[in-house]
C-alpha cells in the first residue's frame, strides 16, 4: 500500500517513515540509509563537535536527510548550528528547548523547521515560532522527553491544533513496528518517528554489545530517570528526563539523583571507565518502551519494508473486524 501524506508530499519521499535524530546512534551511515530505503533521514547531533557532524554529513553521501539538535545546548554552541547549515540538511530538528532564536535562520538556509513538542503548550509555541513540522512525542519514547503525557492522548490534540495551521503533525513515542504507525496515521498523524526499533540496525553508532542487550530487553525494563544525566554531569532542565535501560547503577540511584550528583567526584572514574568498555552494569542505552518488540538487528533498508509490510497487514485487519467494507482511506 502506498501511504501520500503531507509529510512524504513536503520532502518527496515514498513513505511516511522518518529516523529519530538520535545522539550516539543516528550517524550518517544510519541517517543515509532510512533516506535511501524510501523514508527520512536525520543526523543526531547530541553532544557533538562541529567536525564529528562534518564527519557523519560525508558518511550520509548524496542522500537527503535532516539533522536534529538539543535546542537549549545550542546558545552555549551556536557555531554547530552554522556548520550544519553549510552542508545544506533538507531539514532541522529542534528539541528541548525554545525554537525561535534559531527558526529565522533555519528557514533562511532553505531548511524546513521541525520542532518536537512534549505538552499542548510547546505545540502552540512552536507554531508561533514558524514550525513546518511538528513532533508530538509520548512519554513512551526512548532517551530524552516529557514525564507527563503519552503519545495516544496527545499526538490527536496536537494533530487538532495544527490543523488551523495546515502544519503536518508526526507521532514519536512507542512507533516500533507497522502497527504503531497504522495507529499514529488513524490518530490524523502524517508520518512516523521510530527511533528505537533503528537503535538495533546495522549501521546505528551503538557497539554490537548494546544491540544485543537491546534485542534482548522488555518494555518493561526501561525507566524514564535523571541519573544518566547526572552520572556524565549534563545539566539538563528538570521538566526533561531520559528513558533508559534499568541495570544494577540505575536502580541503585534512581530517585537519589542529589546523592550521586554529591558522590559523582568519587564515582566519575569508574562510571567513565563503564562507558568506554561497554560494563552495562553502570552504563547503559536510552530506548524506548517499545524494546520489547524489538527481536533483532536488520539493515535499516529491512527495517523500513518490515514496518510498511506490518503496517498494510494491520490497516487489512480493519475491514474483518468491522464485519467487511474497505479500510478507511488515509
Amino acid at each position: 500500500m502506498a501511504y501520500s501524506t503531507k509529510l512524504t508530499e513536503m520532502f518527496g519521499i515514498e513513505h511516511p517513515l522518518v529516523l529519530a535524530p538520535m545522539g550516539g546512534v543516528a550517524g550518517g551511515r544510519l541517517a543515509g540509509a532510512v533516506s535511501a530505503a524510501g523514508a527520512l533521514g536525520f543526523i543526531g547531533a547530541g553532544y557533538g563537535g562541529a567536525a564529528g557532524l562534518d564527519r557523519e554529513f560525508a558518511l550520509a553521501g548524496d542522500a537527503q536527510i535532516g539533522v536534529g539538535f538539543i535546542t537549549w545546548t545550542l546558545a552555549q554552541n551556536r557555531e554547530l548550528l552554522d556548520a550544519a547549515l553549510r552542508r545544506r540538511p533538507v531539514a532541522v530538528w529542534l528539541s528541548f528547548g525554545d525554537p525561535e532564536p534559531y527558526a529565522a535562520e533555519i528557514r533562511r538556509a532553505g531548511a524546513k523547521l521541525v520542532v518536537q513538542v512534549q505538552n499542548i503548550r510547546g505545540a502552540a509555541e512552536a507554531l508561533a515560532a514558524g514550525a513546518d513540522v511538528l513532533v508530538a512525542q509520548g512519554t513512551e519514547a526512548g532517551g530524552h522527553g516529557g514525564n507527563e503525557r503519552s503519545t495516544f492522548s496527545l499526538l490527536p490534540e496536537v494533530v487538532d491544533l495544527a490543523a488551523k495551521t495546515g502544519v503536518p503533525v508526526l507521532a514519536a513515542g512507542g512507533v516500533v513496528d507497522g502497527r504503531g504507525l497504522a495507529a499514529a496515521l488513524a490518530l490524523g498523524a502524517e508520518g512516523a518517528v521510530v527511533g528505537s526499533r533503528f537503535v538495533a540496525s546495522e549501521e546505528s553508532l551503538l557497539s554490537d554489545a548494546a544491540r544485543r542487550l537491546v534485542v534482548a530487553a522488555g518494555g518493561d525494563d526501561t525507566v524514564r530517570t535523571r541519573v544518566y544525566d547526572v552520572a556524565r554531569d549534563l545539566s539538563w532542565p528538570g521538566e526533561f528526563t531520559g528513558r533508559v535501560l534499568r541495570n544494577a547503577f540505575i536502580d541503585q540511584w534512581h530517585g537519589h539523583e542529589d546523592e550521586l550528583a554529591e558522590r559523582l567526584p568519587e564515582l566519575r572514574e569508574a562510571f567513565a571507565s563503564a562507558v568506554a568498555g561497554g560494563d552495562f552494569r553502570m552504563a547503559t542505552v536510552h530506548i524506548g518502551e517499545g524494546v520489547g518488540l524489538v527481536a533483532d538487528i536488520l539493515p535499516a533498508a529491512g527495517i523500513v519494508r518490515r514496518l510498511l509490510d506490518e503496517a498494510d497487514r494491520a490497516l487489512a485487519r480493519i475491514p474483518a473486524r468491522r464485519g467487511g467494507g474497505a479500510a478507511p482511506a488515509l
